[in-house]
């Protein structure tokens, strides 16, 4: 079988050279592109880092009072983050949000166009599944290949990393949403003169309301999964002690980074969990 390897197909060759070549002609763009994810994530930072920490946990409650309407888990993710400060993982905590929260600001305002315009286009969305399957098969360290090579090491190209393993669950949410919208709606709606972009407003949107909350709890959670695979670039945040409890083999230290992001996760899933009663 020599002479199948001797005629290799030059895949990642061919890749190199697309890289180079991008490299070299989208310069402009990429500074561009890592100027506003700077931006995005020093003031996400500022926010989260600038008030005491109280403060911070107190506007938490207060969101999670406002979406959920319980005490109960209110109370929750105020013992969380208090058990995150007892830890000691404050700075790191915020760090890893202020990813989190960047990478999801990024995915639905990208996501959720994509979504739409595909529900409303299904030979697009046809042409469009396979990419999107490719996005979520490919290994997300191999997102770190081109990160690195055009933005460098930092939190941003931990961001886009993350930005790219994730982006198609909104997109796929999205699109189930819309399409799923009950025909005979549709038409009473058009029946009383509704205008295309009444219906996506007033009909489709609203409908399609749950699933994109679905979509934003997904992003959240593959973000947060992202946290160790980005500290390997550079990215602050709890995937730095998991990376150095890794390298020095140090147990204590990885399962208690480790039970910190896990508790995150958990508040997070319970601030935007959808009641489906």
């Amino acid at each position: 079988m020599d002479w199948l390897e001797d005629t290799k197909i030059p895949v990642g060759q061919t890749a190199r050279n697309l890289f180079d070549w991008l490299q070299d002609v989208g310069r402009p763009v990429f500074d561009g592109i890592s100027i506003v994810m700077e931006t995005l994530i020093d003031g996400i930072l500022w926010a989260l880092q600038g008030p005491p920490a109280l403060v911070i946990v107190a506007l938490f409650a207060a969101l999670t009072w406002y979406l959920q309407r319980n005490w109960k888990v209110s109370v929750f993710v105020v013992i969380g983050f208090l058990f995150i400060m007892n830890q000691g993982y404050w700075e790191e905590t915020t760090e890893s949000l202020t990813l989190v929260l960047s990478a999801c600001m990024v995915c639905m305002a990208i996501g959720v166009p994509i979504g739409i315009w595909a529900a409303h286009r299904p030979r697009v969305y046809t042409w469009m599944r396979p990419v999107l399957d490719l996005m979520q098969t490919l290994p997300a360290f191999v997102y770190l290949i081109p990160a690195i090579v055009f933005f460098g090491i930092g939190m941003v190209p931990g961001l886009l990393a993350t930005v790219i393993f994730v982006l198609p669950a909104p997109i796929r949410l999205t699109h189930l949403g819309i399409s799923t919208t009950p025909t005979p709606l549709l038409e009473a709606a058009r029946a009383f003169g509704a205008t295309k972009s009444q219906v996506l407003w007033k009909v489709e949107l609203p409908f399609a309301l749950p699933q994109i909350m679905a979509g934003l709890n997904q992003t959240i959670m593959l973000s947060l999964s992202m946290v160790v695979i980005a500290a390997l670039v550079g990215a602050d945040g709890l995937g730095v002690p998991v990376v150095r409890a890794l390298n020095s083999v140090n147990t204590a230290l990885g399962f208690e980074s480790g039970f910190v992001i896990v508790v995150v996760a958990i508040i997070l899933d319970r601030m935007l969990r959808i009641d489906r009663k």
